[in-house]
């Protein structure tokens, strides 16, 4: 059992923050979770995704609809939870979007954290793990990147929201040693819980791209659509590092471990498999793992997209104690598992959740890798 007890998550209900609780859930600790359901899915005031997390694991998520934005519904959950520890996953986070909407980006994402950053410390709960990106990098310099790579060249608003909140966290940390703050930047999240009861259900038309691989693999949409196939790459699509949301959701836990062990003030990760692949190669693999075709057009390059972008994760390997365990292929066939036993995502969770599929999701089935001794 930890030594915390009570972990907060916020955004937890949406694709990483649900698969993150399924691990904390699993390794001990109580789960108290808030989300506006601006990227996930409510029904009747409810987070459909947590209600499938009570089914995996067997145990209860303290859930509360609050927007970050409201301070003093904020502060009103914080008034009734012994809040050990914070994990805070609530962003928007379309690339593209963030683009056409700079404004709603840059409230959401940093005015929101600065007002949990004011009630944690009002509250004396000043551990945090902060869900970053590796868009804080920009275009890279070198590949892989590792933690040290320079911040701040960023191509796009999303990413710009992550890198101020990242130098506010540094700032914060240094202002007061009492803050205990591990700063996770990861690549690109894919996958869905083995089980295929929970996984990623987009809400608005800007979103990642395996999902809209498997719509069109399903026949939802007639195509996929490709941006840019004249870079400098293997086959002239962008190259990114694609990992399984799992292992991410485990690599929350082992930071979660770290801060418990040790005050480190303030330290950075990447969480990555340090392997890239092309967007037609994630097409490729796809489709020989789901026996599917999934027809594409290419067009123009968008607006603050990279070439090329994958991590070195030796840090978080050595520090840690964490790494992959899934690979491409599998993070392919369980995202087609989670599609095609919910072709309308969270929208069709009666059926899913009363054929008795949640029993064939073993507690212990799912883990990611964490080397601790």
């Amino acid at each position: 059992m930890p030594k915390w007890k009570t972990v907060f998550v916020t955004g937890g209900a949406g694709y990483i923050g649900s698969h993150c609780i399924v691990e904390l859930l699993e390794a001990g600790y109580d789960v108290v979770a808030v989300d506006n359901f601006a990227n996930s899915v409510s029904e009747n005031g409810e987070a459909v995704s947590l209600k499938r997390v009570e089914s995996i694991t067997g145990r209860s998520v303290r859930f509360h609809q609050c927007d970050l934005l409201d301070k003093n519904s904020l502060q009103a959950i914080f008034n009734k939870y012994k809040i050990d520890c914070v994990i805070h996953f609530a962003a928007i986070k379309a690339v593209g979007e963030s683009m056409q909407k700079p404004f709603i980006y840059y409230k959401n994402n940093i005015i929101a954290t600065i007002n949990l950053l004011e009630v944690m410390q009002e509250a004396n709960c000043q551990q945090l793990v902060f869900s970053s990106s590796c868009t804080v990098y920009g275009n890279p310099e070198y590949l892989p990147i590792t933690e040290s790579h320079p911040t701040g060249n960023v191509t796009n608003v999303y990413g710009r929201t992550k890198y101020f909140i990242e130098e506010m966290l540094k700032d914060v940390a240094r202002a007061d040693e009492k803050w205990n703050i591990i700063l996770l930047r990861y690549f690109n999240p894919v996958g869905a819980h083995p089980s295929g009861i929970i996984g990623e259900d987009p809400t608005k038309p800007f979103t990642n791209l395996m999902p809209f691989i498997a719509q069109v693999a399903v026949g939802s949409k007639p195509y996929l659509t490709i941006f840019g196939d004249d870079y400098d790459t293997v086959d002239g699509t962008g190259i990114r590092d694609y990992i399984h949301v799992m292992d991410l959701a485990s690599g929350h836990v082992a930071a979660l471990y770290k801060l418990q062990e040790e005050s480190v003030r303030l330290k950075t990760y990447n969480l990555g498999t340090g392997q890239g692949y092309s967007v037609l190669q994630l097409i490729k693999t796809f489709e020989s793992v789901t026996k599917t075709k999934v027809p594409y057009k290419v067009e123009s390059r968008r607006d603050g997209d990279i070439v090329s972008m994958y991590a070195n994760a030796e840090l978080a390997k050595e520090e840690l104690r964490w790494q992959t365990r899934y690979s491409i292929e599998e993070m392919c066939e369980h995202f087609w598992k989670w599609k095609t036993l919910n072709p309308s995502g969270y929208k069709s969770s009666d059926s899913l959740l009363t054929n008795g599929l949640t029993n064939t999701a073993s507690p212990n089935l799912m883990k990611g890798t964490l080397l601790v001794s």
